[in-house]
């Protein structure tokens, strides 16, 4: 594979493979959270599980599993392909930058898709610039490795992992405390929809009954 920036390989599908972080979308992300998350957590788990859908669709997926952890912060874990990582001239891994630029399909674009919430989907960047902290677990089959945000900002590097055998994404995120609003698994259930080839779990901790959700 020829890892020369710039040729065919890095050409932008989703995101600018040029673009590392994008400091002024960010910005405006943070400043105007009724715009880029109507509905608080809500709107920010279904953005991640668009990217799961997105997968399914392509026959590379199907299941996720929704968590809501006891700090407030939420994971959602796919079985998907993993997260696009590439290498470069000198074999350093560089992943797509989804957390930290712009999905190319859906900003500046009036007929954007809209989510289950009847809301314009915006991208990962949006959850990852409205938590107080985000890590975006990756593993795919040519390698795995992690990496933290805090308010849409990588603080670190990417972080190798051990393989254990499987792909997909596991992208755990705090939202900001104002938009903290979903409690149980029972008031997500209904939001799974209506994606085809989907399944979603629902896992409050164990408090109340998981929620089982089959779409399609």
């Amino acid at each position: 594979m020829d890892t020369t920036r710039g040729n065919d390989n890095w050409r932008n599908t989703t995101h600018d493979w040029a673009t590392t972080v994008d400091l002024d979308h960010l910005a405006d992300i943070r400043r105007n959270p009724a715009t880029f998350a109507p509905g608080g957590t809500r709107h920010l788990i279904l953005e991640v599980l668009a990217y799961a859908a997105d997968e399914a669709e392509c026959g590379h997926g199907g299941h996720c599993r929704v968590t809501l952890h006891p700090d407030g912060s939420i994971s959602v874990a796919d079985d998907g392909r993993g997260t696009d990582t590439r290498f470069d001239g000198d074999g350093r891994p560089v992943k797509k930058p989804v957390m930290a630029s712009k999905d190319l399909r859906f900003f500046d674009f009036p007929e954007a898709r809209t989510l289950p919430d009847s809301h314009p989907r915006r991208g990962m960047s949006v959850v990852a610039a409205l938590s107080e902290w985000l890590v975006h677990t990756n593993r795919r089959r040519d390698g795995a490795w992690s990496q933290r945000y805090e308010h849409g900002l990588p603080v670190a590097d990417l972080e190798p992992l051990a393989d254990d055998g499987t792909t997909g994404t596991t992208v755990r995120f705090r939202p900001d405390n104002r938009l903290r609003t979903v409690r149980t698994a029972a008031e997500l259930a209904d939001l799974a929809a209506p994606w085809p080839s989907l399944t979603v779990e629902v896992d409050d901790g164990g408090e109340y009954t998981t929620a089982d959700v089959t779409v399609g």
